[in-house]
């Protein structure tokens, strides 16, 4: 199969919305932001939404980046997945 017959889905860079769900704890929003950063550098306050549940037990950040490549995104989920404080990763 050539590249003709299956392009790349995103076109990089680009703006892309990673979202986190965890349990609502007053550091969530910040862990991810933190992990998300560390691949990104520096997220300015407009690109991190937080939303919690309707029963207020859970909390979903999103971070919208500029992202780079798939390698960078697949890091920023490789990361999030493997935190302990992180339920699911979109």
């Amino acid at each position: 199969m050539t590249n003709e017959e299956n392009p790349e889905l995103l076109q990089f860079p680009c703006q892309f919305p990673i979202k986190a769900m965890g349990r609502h704890d007053d550091q969530f929003a910040a862990l991810v932001t933190a992990i998300v950063s560390k691949h990104t550098g520096p997220l300015k306050e407009h690109q991190v939404h937080v939303n919690g549940s309707k029963t207020g037990r859970f909390l979903s950040v999103t971070v919208t980046i500029e992202a780079q490549s798939k390698a960078q995104l697949d890091a920023i989920y490789m990361d999030l997945s493997g935190n302990k404080a992180v339920l699911m990763a979109l």
